[in-house]
């Protein structure tokens, strides 16, 4: 049955009801509750996902992929928002709407899962639609703070002009190629002049949520201004939906040479635009920011190569994964250190909270592509999937900009070393601290548990 096919998507969706309805009748003492009914259901999709594993076939009247793309993206984005949940309740601990948070971040987690699922040019739309309308909730929901505010703003506006080139794009398509679904947009649609630029304008589009260039511009306040668990989710799930949708986007598209060729210099102004802004931060969370702008850059690498190699698909997931497992256990250290994000406030963390200063060189390190961790592995299959794809010039760009990232991670690692203490951090717990050795103990033990298995 095709609704059996979406069990794990039915699942976030009630899940999302049933805290909607808690937050209708519950005291505000009690709202934290709905951290639990989240993750819970995230972790029950977690489970459906894994009874359809090896699935591969296309549903819902072909709309929907059911694949090994669709099911990583399952489990990364269901992963993400359940983490992301963990972080929450004690973060919105005194805030009398908090009920509703996660019932909006289960609704954001679907419309990521239904960019990265899609199958068919409106249900792309719709699933960005949704993912931005929640995302925009997500980022102000601090409405009494005004860098929420201006990042909820931000990312209205950018998303707004993003979101109509794409409704633009997708009826160029259509209108070019008769028909809505993925295997219309081949080498005779692009090579027309509307065709082409359709699939440019959807491909802008999707830059949005990836937080590529020439749509970037929300990242950085996203990451500094929106409530510290919602800007671990934005910098997140939406960037693995829209990473893999323009995966079966681009290869559909490979015959025609444009197309990887355009997602190959994105690529490049991505990752060198978002190392060299963070070189000039001095705030933890800003620099996450543009250090996620990179990363974006990173993952377009993997699109690039798509349609030319077959390690391009396992190479995009493996990367993903290691960036939202280190990314998050970043987040959960800013959250942890209850917001304090100046670079002047990690001096000595590593004498006054050894626990947040390990995580946070762990996940640093991981971003840039340290071995033996995990973001060396999810780097490491992006430069060979490049490279079976003839983009070495765009490898030998990467590992530049990795050297270069470099510099921006060590800025704030240095003083957690070497600088002397300031007064020692309150620091959250909870579920900020779960994360934290959660997220910490995968990023070291992933790759060390494949090598071992291969």
């Amino acid at each position: 049955m095709p609704i059996a096919d979406l069990a794990p998507e039915i699942a976030v969706l009630l899940c999302a009801v049933a805290i909607v309805l808690g937050a209708l009748v519950l005291p505000q003492k009690r709202l934290g509750l709905g951290a639990a009914v989240a993750i819970g259901g995230f972790a029950l999709a977690i489970g459906l996902a894994f009874a359809e594993r090896d699935a591969d076939r296309l549903t819902f009247s072909g709309v929907f992929a059911l694949d090994t793309l669709s099911f990583h993206a399952r489990v990364l984005i269901f992963m993400t928002a359940a983490l992301s949940a963990a972080l929450s309740a004690k973060w919105f601990k005194t805030d009398h709407r908090h009920g509703e948070y996660y019932a909006i971040l289960a609704l954001s987690a679907l419309g990521a899962m239904a960019m990265a699922g899609a199958a068919d040019l409106l249900q792309l739309l719709i699933a960005v639609l949704l993912s931005s309308i929640t995302g925009y909730v997500l980022a102000a929901f601090h409405r009494g703070w005004a860098p929420s505010l201006e990042a909820g703003m931000k990312y209205f506006l950018v998303g707004g002009l993003a979101n109509a080139l794409l409704t633009f794009g997708v009826v160029l398509t259509v209108g070019v190629g008769g028909a809505t679904s993925y295997d219309t947009i081949d080498a005779a649609l692009v090579e027309a002049p509307l065709g082409a630029a359709g699939l440019v304008l959807i491909m802008i589009g999707l830059f949005y949520k990836l937080g590529a260039v020439p749509a970037h511009a929300w990242v950085p306040d996203v990451a500094e201004g929106a409530p510290a668990p919602s800007a671990a989710f934005l910098t997140v799930a939406p960037k693995i939906g829209a990473a893999i949708a323009l995966m079966r986007l681009v290869s559909e598209a490979a015959d025609a040479p444009v197309v990887p060729l355009f997602a190959a210099l994105i690529s490049l102004a991505t990752m060198t635009l978002g190392n060299l802004a963070a070189l000039a931060q001095d705030d933890m969370r800003r620099m996450l920011g543009w250090s996620s702008v990179s990363q974006s850059g990173y993952a377009l690498m993997a699109v690039a190569a798509g349609g030319a190699s077959a390690l391009a698909e396992p190479a995009l997931t493996a990367f993903m994964a290691a960036y939202a497992l280190a990314n998050l256990a970043a987040f959960a250290v800013v959250v942890s250190l209850r917001g304090r994000t100046a670079r002047k406030d990690f001096a000595g963390l590593f004498r006054t909270r050894p626990l947040e200063a390990t995580v946070l060189t762990v996940a640093l390190l991981s971003l840039v592509g340290i071995p033996p961790l995990a973001g060396f592995a999810g780097k490491a299959a992006l430069f060979a999937a490049a490279l079976e794809a003839d983009l070495g010039w765009l490898v030998i760009a990467a590992a530049a900009n990795t050297v270069l990232s470099l510099a921006y991670y060590l800025r704030f690692i240095a003083p957690m070393v070497f600088q002397n203490p300031g007064e020692t951090p309150h620091t959250l717990g909870g579920g900020a601290r779960l994360v934290q050795i959660l997220t910490t103990a995968a990023v070291v033990a992933a790759p060390l548990a494949y090598m071992a298995w291969s």
